[in-house]
């Protein structure tokens, strides 16, 4: 019968059970196949172990200077200053993938590494730390001169100020008199007001020495040594390849069994046909319900049990080779009653067709029928010209074609002017296994002979 639409959930929890029943081989194969693709994949994306260095930024800062920061840190200077301190003897351009940084709130930069092994990360943290922190020091010293001179002079104008302010409050103190005059009292006032501007000056000083210590970078300590690889690892991309391309199996077997067209119900065959099913015949072959294992290709397909259609029930064992002759002759005894002279049509691709047209063909010249057997291009189907009292007998196997494959064989059927009095729909069926003879009794002169 023809596979149902995939929307109820008991048809596709039999079509899954099918798959895994009938093509676990080839399940298994692309299991291990996926396997080795995650395995692959883990030496080029799997980041191996992993570990942190930060590095604290001294001073206030402000929030595009310590993204500045952050890209110094990885910068091809620093890496390849540390490649050439590793003892593995890396290059810049390697590390380059292997480190990144990035900047906390607290002016710490985080740099983050990975290796293939932990010492290897732990040695390539703290290098990356040690030379982040020596170019930076260096940069801020070559980019502090002109800054350092401006710095200077300002502190000098700013204790010039202060020299001066502290001479004149010297020199009011010893002009204010001892009184409560008005005098007096706006001396004290001036005095406190320069006293104001003596510790405002004293303030600006101290901040321009603070400034300069912004530059300075200090490492917060040694980065620790990974105890084992980051995900992820070598092992979840073995499974989850695995278990990716066993489902993606599963899926493709249900896709295609959800776009396979191919009639297999006699209903369906009779109506693209435009003509009744006459009999269905078994065609006993040697492989069964095997397709042929021609070159390496089907060789493959045969150990792995892609040979056999996993959406048709079960092969059933042949019946006697009684059984199957009446068969045949039941549908040379429907011929009987039509056309004097019948076509047998069989596609050149169908195997079992083939073989049951050899067998009717071999039984019609015993039975003195007249019968001929025509081989039609399964793609581009042509019929012979019609004789007189001359009609067409179709033979073909259940589920190998499409309801639009058997419509164009009609309308090549009535191009040529032969009437399809007929379908034959045969069944591969695996032969019987012989049955094994009794043994014979032995003789009764070999038994007295073996108990002398």
């Amino acid at each position: 019968m023809e596979i149902p639409p995939l929307t109820d959930d008991t048809v596709r929890l039999t079509l899954v059970g099918q798959v895994l029943r009938r093509r676990w081989r080839l399940l298994a194969a692309l299991a291990v196949l996926g396997a080795l693709v995650g395995a692959g994949a883990s030496i080029l994306f799997s980041p191996g172990y992993k570990t942190t260095s930060g590095v604290l930024l001294q001073g206030p800062r402000q929030a595009d200077e310590l993204l500045t920061q952050a890209e110094i840190a990885t910068a091809s200077v620093v890496l390849d200053r540390a490649a050439a301190v590793l003892p593995w003897h890396p290059t810049g351009a390697d590390l380059k993938k292997q480190v990144s940084a990035s900047v906390a709130q607290s002016n710490v930069v985080t740099i983050t590494v990975s290796a293939d092994t932990a010492e290897h990360a732990q040695q390539l943290a703290d290098q990356v730390a040690q030379q982040y922190v020596k170019y930076s020091t260096q940069l801020a010293s070559n980019s502090a001169d002109a800054s350092v001179q401006l710095a200077q002079e300002q502190r000098e104008s700013l204790r010039q100020q202060v020299k001066l302010t502290t001479d004149k409050i010297s020199d009011l103190a010893k002009n204010v008199g001892g009184g409560l005059t008005v005098e007096s009292v706006q001396v004290r006032t001036q005095l406190e007001g320069l006293k104001t501007s003596l510790e405002q000056a004293i303030n600006d000083l101290n901040q321009a020495d603070l400034a300069t210590g912004v530059g300075n970078t200090v490492v917060l300590g040694p980065s620790q040594r990974p105890t084992s690889p980051a995900a992820p690892t070598m092992t979840q991309f073995v499974a989850g390849g695995a278990v990716l391309f066993f489902i993606a199996g599963v899926f493709g077997h249900l896709f295609t069994a959800r776009t396979d067209r191919r009639l297999r119900g006699e209903p369906e065959i009779a109506s693209a046909l435009g003509a009744p099913i006459l009999a269905g015949v078994d065609v006993t072959t040697p492989e069964g319900d095997r397709r042929p294992a021609t070159g390496l290709l089907g060789k493959v397909r045969r150990l792995l049990g892609g040979d056999r259609p996993w959406v048709l029930p079960p092969i059933a064992t042949s019946a006697d080779e009684v059984n199957r002759d009446i068969r045949y002759r039941r549908v040379l005894a429907r011929l009987a009653t039509g056309p004097a002279d019948v076509l047998l049509l069989v596609a050149d691709d169908d195997e079992t067709g083939r073989l049951a047209a050899a067998q009717l063909a071999e039984l019609a010249d015993r039975l003195s029928v007249p019968l001929r057997v025509f081989e039609y291009s399964a793609e581009r189907p042509t019929v012979p010209d019609a004789t007189a009292d001359s009609g067409v007998l179709v033979v073909l196997g259940s589920g190998t074609r499409t309801a639009w494959q058997l419509v164009r064989l009609a309308e090549a059927c009535t191009d040529g002017g032969q009437e399809i009095v007929g379908a034959v729909l045969t069944h591969a069926v695996r032969p019987a296994e012989p049955e094994k003879p009794e043994p014979a009794a032995e003789a009764p002169e070999k038994a007295l002979a073996g108990s002398a």
